[in-house]
């Protein structure tokens, strides 16, 4: 097993005990012995729980940038990256909404999560051909954060098989965003003053910030997960 195997067993193992005795439960020794590793391995991968969703994160990153496609206009490619990373996200949903309904116990873990969404996001956009660098790269990273969470939100709700729900969610606060934001112009999402998107209303008996601090995870730049 080589070690994208192996970091995929464990995370799979981690997101299973979430989805069951929510993420409280989680830790790099229990998803291990759960997928049956090594533990020695494990440490050697992992340092503790939050660098799991950290490389979770990347892993949902590589999974949208396979082969990415280098036509049509940056927010068709946009669409097409961040779908391909709620895909990726499908496979773990009952874990990571176990993790959603946790953050706010969590905070240390949530601003983790909050740093790796601001670079995953960093990351799509340049993958769509609009740079994340200098201030105008940087008020495109808020901007794409800010449609990610939206759409995240929705993706929460969306039992659908085919992701409906969700891809027209994304679509919206695409078109929302490109409207009123200008922000892959460069000028910064809310630049004439109205908030980009709506608020969707959170999910029922859910805290109505929870997916605020996901990759997750607020909009400043950092390291690397994101759910």
């Amino acid at each position: 097993m080589d070690d994208t195997d192996f970091d995929k067993a464990l995370i799979t193992a981690a997101f299973g005990i979430a989805a069951v005795e929510g993420w409280r439960s989680v830790s790099v020794v229990n998803a291990a012995r759960s997928a049956n590793l090594p533990l020695d391995r494990a440490r050697a991968r992992f340092a503790a729980a939050p660098a799991i969703l950290q490389r979770f994160g990347t892993l949902a990153d590589q999974a949208a940038l396979v082969d990415a496609d280098e036509t049509g206009s940056p927010r068709d490619r946009l669409f097409d990256l961040l779908m391909r990373r709620f895909d990726a996200f499908q496979p773990h949903r009952a874990g990571i909404i176990a993790l959603l309904e946790s953050l706010p116990a969590y905070p240390a873990t949530a601003f983790l999560l909050t740093a790796c969404t601001a670079a995953s996001m960093a990351w799509m956009l340049e993958a769509a051909g609009l740079s994340s660098r200098g201030i105008a790269g940087t008020l495109r990273v808020k901007g794409l954060v800010a449609v990610w969470l939206y759409t995240l939100r929705c993706w929460r709700r969306d039992d659908s098989s085919d992701l409906s729900q969700t891809m027209a969610a994304l679509d919206r606060a695409l078109g929302r965003a490109e409207q009123i934001g200008g922000w892959l112009e460069g000028r910064g999402p809310g630049a004439a003053g109205p908030k980009p998107f709506p608020e969707p209303p959170p999910a029922p008996d859910s805290p109505a910030s929870d997916e605020a601090n996901i990759g997750g995870l607020d909009e400043n730049p950092g390291p690397g997960l994101a759910p």
